[in-house]
């Protein structure tokens, strides 16, 4: 298993705690298990801005406008 870190949050209001336990009981897991699931899920995804850099270091891909109605006509959009 990959290495892990004890992380803690203080000053989180008991409703948004309440609504966390409740959600994590209909999946069948812990509090722990629920927010540890949210945690690695939130971090798998980049950010705009990570997108936008990879995307810019992408070779541009020179569609005609020809390409783009042949597109069309395929039924790709």
């Amino acid at each position: 298993m990959a290495e892990t870190t004890v992380v803690q949050v203080r000053d989180v209001p008991a409703e948004a705690v309440e609504t966390l336990k409740a959600r994590a009981a209909r999946k069948g897991q812990s509090l722990t298990a629920y927010l540890r699931e949210l945690i690695v899920e939130e971090a798998s995804l980049p950010e705009l801005d990570e997108v936008m850099a990879r995307l810019a270091e992408d070779e541009p891909i020179n569609y005609t406008a020809e390409d783009l109605r042949e597109f069309r006509a395929d039924g790709h959009r």
